[in-house]
């Protein structure tokens, strides 16, 4: 669960990476431990760590992305600020993607 994904998280940060890449973190939580787990996240961009993340939480990558790229199948369809790919997209596919995140109020 939760525990087990900040002690991930942590046990990387012991190597002292330049980078940190994250796939899926909040994938298989329960709610309430999601919003630990992205705390943790906010805190290391605040303190300056390069990330990579995947992830299908759009609102928190709102907030935290400089870059997004909205893959399918492997292929980057868009590429861009956070405001413009997921406030403006220009590919169909990725239009149809966050509509149907907008109607679910995840974004």
């Amino acid at each position: 669960g939760g525990q087990q994904q900040r002690v991930a998280i942590i046990r990387s940060l012991a190597c002292n990476p330049r980078l940190l890449l994250l796939d899926e973190i909040t994938s298989a939580l329960d709610p309430v431990l999601v919003n630990e787990v992205l705390s943790i996240v906010r805190d290391l961009k605040s303190d300056g760590m390069t990330m990579v993340l995947a992830t299908h939480e759009m609102g928190f990558a709102t907030q935290v992305a400089d870059e997004v790229c909205f893959l399918e199948s492997g292929d980057i369809l868009e590429r861009g600020s956070a405001q413009e790919v997921l406030h403006n997209p220009q590919d169909p596919k990725t239009q149809e993607f966050l509509r149907r995140v907008h109607q679910a109020g995840r974004l």
